[in-house]
């Protein structure tokens, strides 16, 4: 039997952050041809062991060492001097440049650029592990999944033959996964190590063939896939047994709260995003958006939050909890539906995007939203933001060493995420609609959310709740409504539904448009 070679080993690794130990004497392998998942709760250490992997900073004790020799790593130059590319949760992009331009910004190559030969190196690599790119295309005009594509073969071209992604999932389409995990396959066989970082069990249970578990910035342990499962895996990250059921009681009361008519929206080319959506909110429900990616849940969310322009025939009504009294939101920027004493909080799926400013504290980002509950100045008194602040880390465990000082960019993904859900929640909101709300969340946080959502539920908030995981949308939600094509397939009750029932009506509505059209043609 052969040797196994190591690509990377990481022999005592200790890194601080003033009084913060983020790792602590960590010893990892990560051998040559091997895709190895890292895993590990919000704030384990995971990403920050990879930054040092990477260049970005510098561990205070230990050593690494590249296919057995051992190297000094100060800088991305050096990591990418030793092979080594990491691809970053939050993209690192030009959004004016082309796919090439940003692919070779930063190279120092002997003679004149020349991006016709740059174009022709770039459709090689795609080519030889299946991506899917246009070298020419500018960044503004991709999407999520293709501006991932750029920065995985930013590194290939520099010649990296370790990659390190990091949560590559958390915002791509299960088909654009599928794509993915074939490309990393792709990349192994040619002789390629891989680290993924992720939460998402399932996905380091498909495409990893090793897992290596961090708790609390400390080496945990190893397992090979193929004798590992999601509870066993979940017991080692987070420390003890937990449970992997999601509590669905009965509301006693249920009113209507929002109810949507003949919501139609259109985008800027005129094509129909959303075409007659017709459903209801209630009070004590949790409802669930179900649907393929780009069938408009998000323009649904954004539409109701007053984001988005609606056509005249759309009609958007919220129902008073203590007076009855039916307002009409349509036309209402936030601001005026916050004014008109409408209580609706929104978690949109782009954290820094639309819900969060990374160069602000904890603090100040829960001041953005809360400071008209506070008393005087909001400027200059910050002790109701700063107490909100301590109650949404106390409550979900968030890790950072304080809330007024460290900027949000500076904190886990998942962290971040669990700042932002818990904002909204602690607006005391009668509706609360969240898209993607447990992207990002280690498993055993995720469940911690599902709980505070069927909690607001029971307190008589109307949840609208957008997720992927068709399993948690059964066992979470009353009722899913189910998007294709920005259209309702349908709204059933998740007590008595099957997952495949769901799966189909996610795609047989837009079987059943084309075979009418078609059959109108044949007349």
């Amino acid at each position: 039997m052969e040797a196994v070679k190591n690509a990377v080993r990481m022999a005592g690794i200790t890194k601080h952050f003033g009084s913060v130990v983020a790792n602590r004497n960590i010893n990892l392998e990560l051998h040559e041809g091997e895709i190895l998942s890292l895993l590990g709760e919000n704030g384990s250490g995971k990403t920050t062991l990879m930054n040092m992997l990477s260049g970005i900073y510098y561990p205070d004790k230990g050593q690494i060492f590249i296919h057995d020799k051992p190297v000094t790593i100060k800088s991305p130059k050096d990591a990418f001097d030793n092979g080594i590319g990491m691809i970053h949760q939050h993209f690192k992009l030009v959004d004016v440049f082309t796919a090439t331009e940003n692919i070779i910004l930063g190279l120092d190559e002997k003679g004149s650029l020349n991006l016709k030969r740059a174009s022709k190196k770039i459709k090689e690599i795609s080519e030889r592990y299946g991506f899917e790119i246009d070298p020419n295309q500018k960044v503004y005009n991709m999407s999520v999944s293709q501006k991932q594509t750029v920065e995985i073969i930013k590194v290939l071209y520099r010649g990296a033959d370790i990659l390190i992604l990091d949560e590559p999932t958390a915002v791509l389409t299960p088909q654009e996964t599928d794509k993915l995990f074939a490309v990393m396959r792709n990349m192994q066989k040619d002789g390629k190590s891989l680290i993924i970082i992720t939460h998402k069990l399932h996905e380091v249970l498909e495409v990893s063939d090793r897992v290596a578990i961090l708790r609390k910035g400390e080496y945990i342990g190893d397992v090979a896939t193929k004798d590992a499962s999601q509870q066993s895996l979940t017991d080692m990250m987070v420390g003890r047994a937990v449970s992997l059921n999601i509590d669905c009681p009965k509301a006693e009361v249920i009113q209507e709260r929002l109810r949507v008519e003949h919501l139609t929206v259109k985008d800027v080319e005129g094509v129909k995003r959303l075409d007659d959506v017709t459903f209801t909110a209630n009070s004590g429900e949790i409802l669930g958006i179900a649907g393929i990616a780009g069938s408009g849940q998000r323009e649904l969310l954004e539409s109701i939050a007053g984001l988005q322009k609606l056509e005249p025939e759309s009609k958007i009504v919220y129902i008073d909890p203590k007076t009855g009294e039916e307002r009409i939101l349509n036309g209402l920027d936030p601001l005026k539906i916050i004014r008109s004493g409408v209580l609706l909080s929104f978690v949109p799926e782009d954290r820094f995007g639309m819900g969060l400013v990374g160069s602000m504290s904890i603090a100040e980002n829960v001041m953005l939203r809360s400071y008209r509950m506070g008393r005087g100045n909001p400027l200059l008194n910050r002790k109701h933001p700063r107490d909100l602040a301590n109650k949404i880390v106390d409550d979900l465990e968030v890790v950072t060493p304080n809330v007024d000082r460290i900027p949000l960019r500076r904190l886990s993904g998942g962290n971040v995420q669990k700042v932002l859900v818990g904002r909204e929640i602690e607006q005391s909101p009668t509706v609360l609609m969240t898209a993607y709300a447990v992207r990002g969340l280690d498993i055993n946080t995720s469940y911690t959310i599902y709980n505070l959502l069927t909690k607001q539920k029971m307190q008589g908030v109307a949840v609208i709740y957008v997720g992927e995981d068709l399993d948690v949308l059964l066992e979470l939600c009353d009722r899913i409504l189910v998007l294709c094509g920005g259209q309702v397939s349908g709204i059933v009750d998740a007590r008595s539904v099957t997952k495949e029932q769901i799966g189909l009506m996610m795609t047989q509505f837009r079987k059943d448009s084309i075979a009418k059209e078609a059959a109108k043609h044949e007349k």
